[in-house]
């Protein structure tokens, strides 16, 4: 079947990054001509078809340069970083993210680009204990408080997609895709800036003795592998045509032990002293993440399990680490 972005002119934004990266690889198999921001880190994904603009995305004539001509807008890009930069600076992904999200909308919007396509978060989710939470519950309560920042500008973001999708004469279509946790192929594996599980394998397949591990190993978490989550994106944009929100996530639940436990087996690192730092800053302990909608209205069903998800990761790793 051809895909809607078969000949389109499509827009990645946030081209360097962990899922701008991936998403990239995808469009070449989806026959769509790309188009790439990057801004301090250099691209990872090399080939002539891809149309790479140096540009800050704090800057509105930046914005409207990118998305010259563009039919699909995806808002990859994003001042992000791990648990201890958002715990000790709280404010370091607000005002960019309010700033760049805020002008690239209206920059789509002005120059008619046919959909754009938002990634928000679940760290925006209000606490929902060990329930599985699902799309309609965002505004019911304020984020947790370690999110309180972030999960604001992401809420704040997802209102303007809303404004430009059903409150303006000449809407324009806004996707806004919450993922869980996300891993895989080209993450973040920089112990300053990476998340939960790029750092824990990264340690495992370095051989650390001992693998320091943050907070207790009980907090809990929905893990989706990279190229899964790229298939619910993809459907998501191809699926649905006016405002509204979507979780692309695994549907499963797994601790930081489990996880642990299973990259340890699967690179055979036997015997590994483990030491848990309950004093280093612990986020969201239980985070379940409700896929219902994405399989009812997108047909979305996760392919990869975590032991192959992780498996693919650590041999990926090694193959560009050698």
């Amino acid at each position: 079947m051809t895909s809607i972005f078969s000949n389109r002119n499509v827009l990645v934004a946030g081209g360097s990054g962990f899922i701008g990266s991936n998403l990239i690889n995808r469009f070449f198999s989806l026959g769509a001509n790309i188009r790439a921001t990057i801004h301090k880190k250099d691209p990872v994904v090399i080939n002539d078809k891809i149309e790479y603009i140096g540009c800050d995305l704090l800057k509105m004539k930046d914005c409207r340069k990118i998305v010259e001509g563009m039919h699909y807008v995806f808002m990859c890009a994003a001042n992000t970083s791990g648990a201890a930069v958002i715990a000790s600076t709280p404010l370091v992904h607000v005002t960019p993210n309010i700033i760049m999200n805020s002008q690239i909308l209206e920059a789509a919007y002005m120059a008619k680009v046919k959909k754009f396509i938002f990634l928000s978060s679940n760290a925006a989710y209000p606490p929902s204990a060990d329930r599985p939470v699902c799309e309609d519950e965002m505004f019911y309560a304020d984020p947790y408080d370690i999110y309180f920042g972030v999960g604001w500008m992401k809420r704040f973001t997802e209102i303007l997609c809303r404004l430009y999708s059903q409150k303006l004469k000449n809407p324009m279509p806004c996707v806004v895709v919450r993922p869980s946790n996300i891993y895989g192929p080209y993450d973040d594996f920089d112990f300053a800036t990476s998340h939960m599980m790029a750092a824990t394998l990264r340690k495992v397949i370095e051989r650390h003795d001992p693998v320091k591990i943050w907070g207790t190993g009980q907090d809990i978490r929905d893990l989706i592998y990279i190229d899964d989550f790229i298939d619910g994106l993809i459907l998501a944009a191809e699926k649905i045509s006016t405002f509204d929100a979507v979780n692309i996530a695994q549907g499963k639940a797994y601790s930081l032990k489990e996880i642990l436990r299973l990259a340890l087996e699967i690179e055979g690192y036997q015997n590994a002293r483990i030491v848990y730092d309950s004093t280093k800053p612990s986020m969201i302990p239980v985070r379940l993440i409700d896929i219902k909608k994405a399989q009812e209205l997108l047909g979305f069903t996760p392919k990869t399990d975590i032991y192959d998800g992780i498996a693919k990761t650590i041999s990926w790793y090694k193959r560009v680490n050698a």
